[in-house]
């Protein structure tokens, strides 16, 4: 039997950014987690007996010129190489980028494909493993029409970092359909590029995505894995999903409907956080929480917000294992919604977002030249115009003004 272990878009040191912006402290402790992740997938390799491990791309994160990053991965590569386990790899789209690994020095037992399409025959196993490197950062066109043909009386494998047919939250690279692969006659489509985990096919050709390894942000939530192919004396090729992720992102939604008193909110907290951290398969839990439901606490949640993720940190300290990097708000005042006569409410109905095209104006004079401030491709995620206008305008003018009723609604309580 062969045994492989089968991964991608690795993205090796690429930072965990929004989560060290909102927390050093969290920033600190799975800042290394894309190197942790991969020293697992080691491991993995290791214990398990494997005899290949297969990188379908996006090894690195663009341009990446670390050398400390190349000297880890060689080193993982020695650890390999020492236990007779065999890599390949094509490069993907960030690859293409990066400068240093193109001087790297890796061990004998390291095989990179070139852009031309190359085949590595084990005779030993009856396996024959293809591959093409992407040798720019765009790949338009199908790079199918490159791959060798299957070599005959051996078991097929192919690499190939590819969009498919196309995905929502990705960029199109080297396309192609299921049925391109199915027809091309390889036994097993090692692919990447596509962050999601997917088993396109099961069987004759079995092709699979095998998604990130390691979530990055709340974006790439869930749990993370490679996949363990085994291919058998007969020619059959099963496959198995095992988690490898230092830290899983998750969005948890936390119904706090009727609550009147913040210490029945801390008892939803540690609830809500106790019953998520066991369902996390391996690795630290990072949250996002979301509270929904109408409460009479819901002006004081959205004056005192910074409290209230106060709250859930020390709500996911107690659980242990987890941690919560930022806490949204869907809730609304049980008064709205039935007639009332009182000034704060009767200057909330006035304060509609669609109708107050002035202060709109207004938000996008100030908010301009911050923009223009910031890095650039921050600046190009938030205003690809140059300036922020649209749904994000809209919501940032209605959060501002929910604060300002907050505010004014609590202000009016104590005061009372």
């Amino acid at each position: 039997m062969f045994k492989f272990v089968h991964t991608a878009d690795v993205h090796l040191d690429s930072p965990l950014k929004s989560l060290s912006l909102r927390d050093p402290e969290a920033g600190e402790v799975i800042a290394n987690a894309t190197r942790q992740s991969f020293s697992g997938i080691i491991d993995l390799c290791l214990e398990e007996g494997a005899d290949a491990l297969l990188i379908a791309g996006d090894l690195y994160d663009g341009d990446m010129n670390s050398v400390k990053t190349a000297g880890f991965f060689a080193a993982e590569m020695r650890r390999l190489n020492e236990g007779g386990v065999q890599v390949f790899i094509v490069k993907g789209n960030h690859d293409a980028e990066s400068k240093v690994t193109r001087h790297l020095v890796l061990p004998e037992n390291v095989h990179i494909f070139s852009a031309r399409g190359e085949t590595v025959d084990l005779q030993n196993y009856g396996i024959a493993i293809h591959g093409l490197s992407f040798k720019n950062i765009s790949a338009p066109d199908s790079l199918l029409p490159m791959y060798p043909a299957p070599m005959a009386e051996r078991i097929n494998i192919g690499l190939l970092h590819t969009s498919l047919a196309g995905y929502a939250e990705h960029d199109s690279y080297s396309p192609c359909s299921v049925q391109n692969l199915i027809d091309f006659g390889y036994d097993y489509w090692a692919l990447g590029h596509i962050h999601k985990r997917t088993v396109h096919h099961q069987s004759a050709p079995v092709i699979v995505m095998p998604g990130i390894p390691q979530g990055r942000s709340i974006k790439e939530s869930g749990p993370k894995s490679v996949t363990i192919g085994f291919v058998h004396d007969n020619g059959q090729i099963d496959i198995e999903e095992r988690p490898v992720q230092v830290a899983q992102f998750e969005r948890i939604e936390v119904d706090v409907s009727g609550l009147s008193d913040m210490r029945d909110l801390v008892e939803c907290l540690d609830i809500a956080l106790g019953e998520a951290v066991p369902r996390i398969e391996c690795g630290l839990l990072v949250a996002r929480l979301n509270l929904v439901g109408s409460t009479p606490l819901a002006p004081r949640l959205e004056r005192d917000l910074d409290l209230v993720l106060e709250e859930a940190r020390q709500a996911a300290a107690r659980a242990g294992k987890a941690f919560v990097e930022l806490v949204e708000l869907d809730v609304s005042n049980e008064s709205q919604g039935r007639q009332s006569t009182l000034p704060i409410d009767e200057l909330a109905s006035l304060m509609k977002v669609d109708e107050l095209q002035a202060t709109k104006e207004q938000l996008r004079q100030i908010l301009d030249p911050l923009t223009s401030k910031l890095p650039l491709e921050v600046r190009n995620a938030l205003a690809p115009s140059g300036t922020i206008e649209g749904e994000m305008l809209n919501e940032w003018a209605r959060r501002g003004m929910q604060k300002v009723i907050a505010r004014l609604v609590i202000d009016d309580r104590e005061s009372q």
